[in-house]
């Protein structure tokens, strides 16, 4: 049997090493001093006679010695800590909590709503060591492995969002932090698709403990808002029935009102002219589920963009181009017709110099002024009048170059950009190339002049059949909207569940107060403001407000309120061994003052 069996660290028994030297002390210690009686001598000869060793009949005779080794050795064995196995039962009391905080879980019920209830489950469900994982959007570990005090205080702190869910991803991440012979128990209504039981299985297969509790009332007949899109200054919405029986509703934007009548599982749609700055749709009357009975609409406080074009041989591709986009007005002017009025935009294309008036040139400068932008538009010759608001120094011209790749911008995001037959040579005065030649000069340029932009746009129309491709349309229409400071409409209305992302960490407002940072989630739905832009965030998810689910089966469900775990552990002797010790000491000192040496 070996050591290990029995003591916990037998190195402890290194400490039988004290008892070499007493026992050299014992063994070298000089006799005492002896007095020659003769009237006692002849007693003890015949004793010294018999005495075959005297060194161990010495040792024998040194009671204090054995005494000495004796605690010697009970103190080295309790540095080895001397066990005995035992059986104990311990009960299992890791929990992963798993709070479903999706839309459907603002239903209301029973005077709550289904996330309520799920709260006041998840309440009882904790034990002495919790996590909690909160399934959104995307999922949140909010606690892990804390006490039971600090999972009440976060479940309390909890509010539902009005994003879809994905419940499977927020099982998963409950499986990977729970520890061997946790419970996992999700509190949830169950309405998301049935990916979640692929998780669930994977998380028994790891012997771990999943228990399912159901919230699921309420939302029968739900009718919501599911699709959102936009054309010009116009929003059209689609409406759903949920439920099994026909229904009219209202639907209002503004100042505008219309009805729709819906029977069961019907799409119906209506269309509104968007008001200055946007507005809330709002469905009437509402029901159990109100989160998908309003969208937020979002836009600037002038949907129009006003774009001049000053041409004296008018490039049909380029208004056209510029006609069909939404939201715009155009305006072409002839030089030397006076331009009057402010504009968004101003694009000066195939302009002959000598005729350029001066305020032809202002109309340009003053919407840089305001905010606005200037496209130049290469040509040949390039008319000097154009001076600071022409980002290239002309310097003849070139053919068939090659174009190096696009800069990784919006204006130029996935737009395949032919090379000209013609175009100016040349080096960029300011600003930065977006795309240019393997000799280095800009195709497409842009500069921040002050609040406004100037672009300057380096195919020769004439030379060039970019104006063929379908991707003309589309650039031009980035680039209006870009210099105008106005995104779509599209750009500015969100689904929840999605992030809004900037460059640099900036003030935001959201619904639920001020954040400072460089991305926000979009939890909550209505409006979200960045740098004087509103934003908003509407649910429309089909799947979301499809919010009455079936009872989960009961081959889905595993109810353990706790487990007890049978196993072998070692009990130490040690607090025994260490007694035995000190009574050793005790009789030693006892021993000594019976000697007399006390």
């Amino acid at each position: 049997m070996a050591l290990s069996d029995v003591f916990l660290t037998p190195l402890g028994f290194a400490a039988l090493a004290a008892a070499i030297p007493i026992i050299i002390l014992y063994l070298v210690r000089p006799d005492p001093r002896r007095i020659q009686f003769p009237t006692y001598q002849f007693l003890t000869e015949d004793q010294r006679e018999n005495e075959s060793n005297p060194v161990f009949e010495r040792l024998k005779r040194s009671t204090l010695l054995l005494l000495q080794l004796l605690v010697i050795l009970l103190l080295a064995t309790a540095l080895a800590t001397p066990y005995v196995s035992t059986s104990q039962s311990k009960t299992v009391e890791e929990t992963v909590l798993v709070v479903d905080a999706s839309a459907s879980m603002n239903v209301q019920s029973d005077g709550g709503t289904r996330f309520s209830r799920a709260v006041s489950e998840a309440q009882d469900a904790v034990t002495g060591t919790t996590s909690i994982v909160v399934a959104g959007a995307e999922p949140r570990v909010e606690l892990r492995s804390g006490p039971a005090d600090d999972a009440k205080s976060v479940l309390t702190g909890l509010s539902p969002t009005d994003a879809p869910g994905d419940l499977r991803s927020a099982i998963s991440t409950a499986a990977s932090i729970a520890g061997e012979g946790s419970r996992i128990v999700v509190v949830s209504d169950f309405a998301d698709d049935s990916a979640w039981r692929d998780a669930v299985r994977v998380a028994r297969a790891r012997g771990l403990s999943v228990e399912l509790r159901q919230f699921n009332g309420g939302g029968a007949g739900n009718v919501g808002i599911v699709g959102r899109s936009f054309s010009g200054t116009e929003v059209t919405v689609s409406l759903k029935n949920y439920g099994n029986d026909s229904v009219t509703r209202s639907v209002s934007l503004g100042g505008t009102q219309k009805s729709l009548s819906l029977g069961p599982g019907d799409v119906r749609s209506v269309t509104f002219q968007i008001p200055a700055s946007g507005g809330t749709v709002t469905l009437s009357p509402g029901d159990d589920f109100p989160t998908d009975d309003t969208a937020s609409v979002a836009a600037p406080p002038d949907a129009v963009v006003d774009v001049l074009v000053v041409t004296n041989d008018e490039n049909n591709y380029l208004t056209t181009a510029l006609s069909v986009i939404d939201s715009v007005k155009l305006t072409v002017k002839n030089p030397p017709t006076p331009t009057d009025g402010n504009y968004d935009v101003v694009v000066y294309s195939n302009v002959e110099g000598e005729r350029l008036l001066a305020g032809n040139l202002q109309a340009g400068r003053d919407a840089i002024k305001n905010g606005g932008g200037v496209v130049i538009q290469a040509q040949s010759p390039m008319p000097k009048r154009y001076d600071d608001l022409l980002l290239l120094s002309p310097n003849g011209t070139g053919t068939n170059p090659t174009l190096t790749s696009p800069a990784k911008t919006e204006l130029m995001r996935n737009i395949n950009f032919p090379p000209p037959e013609l175009y100016l040579q040349g080096e960029l005065r300011e600003g930065k190339a977006l795309l240019k030649t393997a000799d280095g000069t800009p195709m497409i340029a842009t500069a921040q002049r002050g609040s406004g932009q100037i672009l300057y746009y380096g195919y020769i129309e004439s030379g060039s059949s970019f104006k063929y491709n379908y991707q003309y349309p589309v650039f031009w229409k980035r680039a209006v909207y870009d210099l105008a400071g106005r995104p779509p409409l599209s750009a500015l209305n969100e689904q929840t569940g999605t992030r809004l992302s900037f460059e640099n960490e900036t003030s935001i407002t959201t619904p639920e107060g001020a954040v400072t940072a460089s991305s926000v989630r979009l939890d909550d739905s209505g409006f979200y403001e960045v740098d004087g832009t509103r934003y908003s965030a509407s649910l429309l998810s089909e799947s979301e407000s499809a919010v009455v689910a079936s009872d989960i089966d009961a081959t889905d469900n595993e109810s353990v309120a706790s487990r007890e775990e049978e196993k072998t552990a070692p009990d130490p002797l040690t607090e025994w061994v260490a007694l035995a010790a000190i009574g050793g000491v005790v009789l030693e000192v006892a021993y000594l003052r019976r000697r007399g040496d006390l």
